[in-house]
């Protein structure tokens, strides 16, 4: 089975996020970067899947020199082959998913693998994108796959429930938290990762379709609020606290 799993370089979610000079992008100084969570159900699954069926496993993501990193978590994990589309402008959706789909037709992968989403942007576009590129079924969301010989059954989260799905291979599939456990790579694979090639490539040639006109932080409302330590006090902040601000 040759299978293509697609992943990406985001934001540490505990980073604090600061907006460039420009008010377009994130400013990147002193954010630690972190491969995408779901990424990694998206790697793991491959792996599961080459150890089931056979076949190969290459991980490719689109960005900077910065998303090697991606790649050398994903070739210690057990990747075969690791390929980075070199995008130095961190392009839109629409040019991410023509660079995947053109590098997919050179590679006729059986089955392509994405995180459902990438937790900086939070467009669930990509993988919706590149199926339509390649006119492939594609299932989103997934917490369970089964492949028998060309079927693809998966069931999708959805809603207040699950909805069973099969296709026929190939096609694109989008993992959700809890498909698989992925597996935690040894230091010895972390240390071989760092010396394996990773292919380069030029991003696509498209047009971006959207163009980001600012980026904000949002307003943080303080109501500076002083409580003494009387009993009244005291349940009215535990009220407000549950009610209003909804930490307890």
């Amino acid at each position: 089975m040759n299978i293509l799993v697609c992943a990406s370089l985001v934001p540490d979610t505990s980073a604090k996020i600061g907006v460039a000079d420009d008010g377009k992008k994130i400013n990147p100084q002193g954010v630690k970067f972190i491969l995408n969570p779901y990424d990694e159900f998206a790697i793991e699954e491959g792996l599961q899947l080459k150890e089931k069926h056979g076949g190969t496993v290459t991980t490719v993501t689109v960005g900077t020199p910065a998303s090697k990193e991606v790649l050398q978590r994903a070739l210690a994990m057990g990747s075969d082959a690791a390929v980075l589309i070199n995008d130095p402008h961190s392009s839109d959706s629409f040019v991410v998913a023509s660079s995947i789909a053109e590098y997919a037709k050179e590679l006729s992968p059986d089955i392509i693998i994405f995180g459902k989403q990438s937790i900086d942007f939070d467009s669930f576009a990509v993988p919706g994108m590149v199926a339509q590129l390649l006119e492939l079924p594609s299932v989103s969301i997934v917490s369970t796959l089964t492949i028998d010989g060309t079927t693809v059954t998966a069931e999708c989260d959805i809603e207040g429930g699950k909805e069973k799905v099969t296709c026929s291979l190939p096609c694109i599939v989008s993992a959700q938290k809890g498909l698989n456990d992925p597996r935690y790579p040894k230091l010895p694979d972390i240390m071989k990762a760092k010396s394996k090639p990773i292919t380069e490539r030029a991003v696509s040639s498209v047009q971006s379709r959207t163009e980001t006109v600012s980026m904000t932080l949002p307003d943080l409302k303080r109501l500076n609020k002083i409580y003494s330590d009387s009993d009244a006090d005291i349940a009215e902040l535990v009220r407000l606290l549950h009610e209003e601000a909804k930490v307890i």
